[in-house]
Order: structure tokens, then sequence, then C-alpha cells
């Protein structure tokens, strides 16, 4: 008989507000990792403190914020009202306090729930707010959510009016973090087409935008597009719309200056009311498939009191636009059918050039109607005995708690396939393996996708044939070896992504796994090294005559090791697309013709076998 555990009073414990954070940061933030993707938590603490900031500004208060983050310490500055100074304390160390209840001071603001500032206090190691109102000022220090310094409220006739708040993220939850400049530039420029006018200083550069969405759609779109963008603004809209050669649909969409990667209704009504107004002007009944195909777009709403389904806010699951008002759906439906409609039958040439490209992709699906059958087919049986995946327990396109970590490793054979399938977080970790080097997708149409097995049996793992709504995986790491075919395989497959599902890359699901290049280890100590810098530090510091491996492959790692490549320590290279190079002039340098330029960019970014044998002599 099993026995019996007591369930005294001593078992019931009630957690201090940052205890319960610290415990369960996921709960508030999502996923935590280093910083290597944009929805890795330290970025969430950055977006939490400059909502509120952007929140002033939409209220009509302060128009420039300024942003420092100098190595692992965090400044935000805004020069809104300051927080009411009796409450500074208040507001960033106790749940469900802020003005953010009140709709009339915050009517359509970002931060709804009272949470953020202090989800960021309690996960930060350091914490510091200022608010400065009226010629007094009010400061506050924190460590780990506990308050180290509560200072009387003091006259400053020097400091500007607003709120200042620096943090340091605590390394024992975010291990081995770093902000890229890269992902923080973009967060910072979403905020600027959403908020026209606003001026955003990060690191003393200026951001600033004019158009909006016009903006953020002619940054964004990488290569030709088939007429100028279409910009439509109403209250409490706006939307940006073009077609480009690239197949599959793209979305930028935003509800009250949040990014919501992940749509929600907002998305699903603009997508059926742009099908809808394009058929109803010509008058056709065409495939709402093929009229979207190829298209890009940016939308904007502003609802009261959003409901979001989660609270790092990535998707939208309000119905309504006010609590008593009309429907999401039919607002955004009203306006696509009035002023597209109207703005079509005032541009003809646009609506020629969406005529164009909606009849030849009807004309493309059709041809491709066949192969298309019999591909799915063939996935369906395949997927039933698929030895190519070996899936996860959790999905992207869920509503699971750990969907953000949900991870899809390709590999090259079945030795280092296997390795990681032994190694790997059978809830959230799966393996697609390739039989050795893919196809050279270069200047080749979808066709193959559905001709190539391997590649019809990858976008069906990923659930990504009538585009990235579906995906079932949040990280798609190529896990190739660090050798010449290694980096031949990994450019094939950046390439098929690139040509055919370029939004993947652009929303930042593509990653290279990195893994040590070198095992140091003496009796007492063992060290991996992801460069040959790092093994002769090792080697300085193990002493003399420590045992020195070479991994060659994937494949040579036990599973053991493995599972600490890919565990919570998992390094992880971003695949970046370039403002400066379109997509087509990125595959044609990569995947096109041999040419001195590319031999050159492999001999710079790799080191062969001979140059480590060489330095491993030295």
């Amino acid at each position: 008989m099993a026995e019996q555990v007591k369930y005294t009073d001593d078992n019931i414990r009630t957690l201090e507000w940052n205890e319960h954070i610290r415990l369960r940061p996921g709960m508030y933030i999502g996923k935590l990792g280093d910083g290597s993707s944009p929805d890795d938590g330290i970025y969430i603490l950055l977006k939490e403190i400059i909502d509120n900031s952007i929140d002033e500004f939409v209220m009509g208060n302060g128009r420039k914020i300024e942003i420092t983050i100098s190595e692992k310490l965090v400044t935000i500055r805004d020069f809104g009202r300051g927080i009411p100074l009796g409450k500074v304390v208040d507001c960033v160390s106790k749940i469900n306090t802020g003005a953010k209840y009140d709709s009339e001071a915050f009517k359509k603001s970002v931060g709804l729930n009272g949470v953020g500032t202090k989800a960021v206090n309690a996960l930060s190691a350091q914490f510091f707010v200022q608010s400065t109102r009226e010629g007094k000022s009010k400061i506050a220090r924190f460590e780990k959510g506990v308050i180290t310094e509560d200072a009387p409220v003091k006259s400053d006739a020097e400091s500007k009016q607003g709120t200042r708040i620096e943090f340091v993220p605590d390394e024992s939850i975010f291990h081995n973090f770093r902000y890229r400049k890269e992902y923080v530039e973009k967060m910072i420029w979403n905020y600027c087409y959403l908020n026209p006018g606003l001026t955003i200083v990060f690191n003393g550069e200026s951001f600033r935008s004019e158009n909006g969405l016009l903006d953020l759609l002619n940054a964004n779109i990488n290569g030709d597009v088939l007429y100028p963008i279409i910009h439509l603004k109403g209250k409490d809209i706006e939307v940006a719309i073009t077609h480009s050669h690239q197949y599959n649909e793209e979305y930028y969409s935003f509800v009250n200056g949040q990014f919501t990667p992940q749509g929600g209704t907002h998305q699903s009504a603009f997508r059926e009311a742009f099908a809808k107004t394009v058929n109803g002007y010509f008058k056709k009944d065409f495939a709402p498939e093929d009229i979207r195909n190829g298209l890009i777009a940016a939308v904007s709403v502003k609802i009261t009191e959003p409901v979001f389904e989660s609270q790092t806010k990535t998707k939208l699951g309000s119905t309504y636009m006010e609590p008593d008002g009309e429907t999401v759906r039919s607002f955004i439906g009203d306006f696509i059918k009035r002023e597209l409609d109207n703005f079509l039958h005032r541009n003809k040439a646009h609506g020629d050039a969406i005529l164009e490209k909606v009849v030849s992709s009807e004309k493309e699906r059709k041809e491709m109607a066949g192969i298309k059958k019999l591909a799915r087919d063939r996935a369906k049986k395949a997927a039933i005995h698929n030895r190519k995946l070996r899936d996860c327990r959790s999905h992207y396109n869920t509503n699971k708690e750990d969907r953000l970590d949900t991870t899809l490793f390709i590999t090259e054979g079945d030795s280092a396939s296997g390795s990681i399938t032994k190694a790997r977080n059978v809830n959230t970790q799966a393996v697609f393996s390739l039989k050795g080097k893919p196809l050279n997708v270069f200047g080749l149409t979808k066709k193959i996708v559905y001709e190539n097995e391997e590649f019809n049996l990858l976008q069906n793992a990923l659930n990504i044939e009538d585009g990235i709504e579906g995906l079932r995986y949040n990280n798609i790491v190529l896990a190739t070896d660090a050798d010449v075919d290694g980096m031949h395989i990994r450019l094939l497959l950046i390439s098929f992504f690139l040509q055919f599902y370029p939004e993947i890359v652009k929303a930042g699901h593509l990653y290279i796994l990195q893994t040590p290049l070198f095992r140091v280890r003496n009796k007492k100590e063992t060290r991996y090294c992801y460069s040959d810098e790092e093994r002769q530090r090792a080697i300085r510091d193990l002493g003399p005559n420590p045992e020195i491996t070479r991994f060659k492959g994937l494949g040579e790692i036990s599973p053991n090791e493995f599972s600490g490549f890919i565990g919570k320590d998992i390094r992880l290279e971003p695949v970046l697309t370039s403002k400066d190079l379109s997509i087509k002039q990125l595959l044609a340098f990569y995947m096109g013709k041999n040419t001195p330029e590319r031999q050159d960019f492999i001999i710079g970014n790799l080191k062969v076998e001979k140059d480590l044998v060489e330095s491993e002599q030295i």
C-alpha cells in the first residue's frame, strides 16, 4: 500500500508577488532564452517598459523616448507625465496596481493588466525607477523585486518631467543572455511606424517615421513589388497593401501599437475582407488564395480593452472593437470594402496589376493541382510511418504553455539525427532527417516543392503549404556539420526557405545550431569550446597536456553530451535578411553561378579541417 502523504496547514504556502513571478516566469513573459530569438524574455522585459512610455505618447504626453543598452544594463527614459509620486513603489511592485484600469486615462492602451512592469522588476537583478512631476522627484531601487531603497519625495528643478527606469535582467534566470541590436532596432522601428511623429533615440541613434505603415512596408520588402503600396487610413485603423512575386502571404499586424506576429481576429478579418473586396471590384469569383498569393500587408487597429491569448500579447482574441460595440470583423470588413474599392476605382493601374497577379496565381495553382494531390497523398502515407520526422508533443500553432519553445531540428544523416533524437526534449523538440544534400532550388518554381519528396515532407511537417499561420514549430534549426559539406547543406536549406517561404526568415523563425568544435578536459574538469579562441583559453586554464577532442561531425557527439548543447544553454545563430540586399540578390550570391566573391565568403566564414589541425600543432 502506498505511503500516505500528510496534507496539513503546513503544506499551504502563500508566495510573495515577486516569488510567484520568479517561480513561473513563463506565465508572464513567455519563454526565457538568451536573446538569440526575437521572442526571448529579455526583449519582452524591454517591451513592457517601452509600452508604458508609448502609452504616454499616445495620450499626448512626451514626443521622445530615450533607450540605452550598455552590456546588461537597460535604461528607458520618457518625457510623459511621470508616475504619480505617491504611487511609484506600488506601480512597480504591487500586482493589479496601475492607471491602465482607468479606461478614461488610457482608452486604447497596450499595457492592460498591471503586471508588465512588476514582472520586469521581479526578474531583474537590479531595478531602479525615478518619476519626476511638477519639479519634484521620487526614486526607488529593488533587487529581484525586493525593495532596497525607498527615498522620500524631494524637490528637483533640474530633471525634466517623465519616468526613468533602469534594469539588469537576472542572469540566474536568463542564462548567458545578450541583447541583439538587430532585434531591438526592429522593435523600435515598429513602435515608430505605429506612432508617426514619435522619436526614439537608441544608443544615440534617432528613429522616426512620418508615414506609418507605408514606411514599414517599404523597409521590409525585399525585392520588387507589382504596384505602388496602397496606404489607407481611418479612425482606429490603418492598412498598407501591395503584391510581390513571392509565394504565399506576408502580414505585419498590430493592435494598439502591439505587434501580433501570430495574427488573430483582426488579421483574419483583413484577409477575408481583402479577398471579398477584390472579387467585388472585378465582379469575379476568384479563389481567395489566388487573390492573396504574394500579398504583403500591414494592418493596425485600435481597440478598447483588447483581449490577447497570452500575457506576451502575440495574438488577438477580441471579437469586438469595444465591449458593447461592433465586431472586429464587421469594422475591418466595412472599412476595406469602402476604402479599397474607392481606391481601385480611382487608380485603374493598381487594379490592372492586381488582376494580372491573380490570374497568374490561378493559372499556376491549376497547373499544379494534379501534382499537389499526388504529393499530399504521398505525404499522408508517409506521415503514418514517416521515418524522417520524429515529432514532439507540443506545437507552436496551439495554445500550449510551452509552444514558444517548440523546435524542429533539420539534420543531415542518420548518425546526427540519432544523437539529437536521443538527447532532445520530447515535449518541445522534433527532428527531421535529410538523406544528404538537398536540391538547389535557385531559379526553380514552387512546383519543385511538390515534385521533390523531401521538400514536400518538410513542408508537410512544418504545416506551411498555405502560409505560416499554421506553423507547427516556433524555431526551425539547421543542425549541420561544421565542415564544407555541412555549410553547403546549410546554404541549400536557407535558399529553400528564402525562395519559397521568406516570411519564415523575416519573422525570425530560422536558426543555425552552434555546436562545440572541441572538447578539452583533464581529470577534474571538461570544457566544450565553440571556437579556437575558446580552445586556447581552456588549454591555458586546465593546465599542461589536457585531452583534446575535435568534433568533426554531429554524429561524433554522444547523446549524453548533446543534451547539454540543445537544452537551456543552447546556442542559436539567427538567419537574418538584410535591408540592403533583396532576397533575389541574396539567392543569386549564395546559390547562383560560382563567383570569386562567394568563394571568398565561404573561406572567410568556415575553418576547414586543415586550419584546425594546424592550430592544434601550434
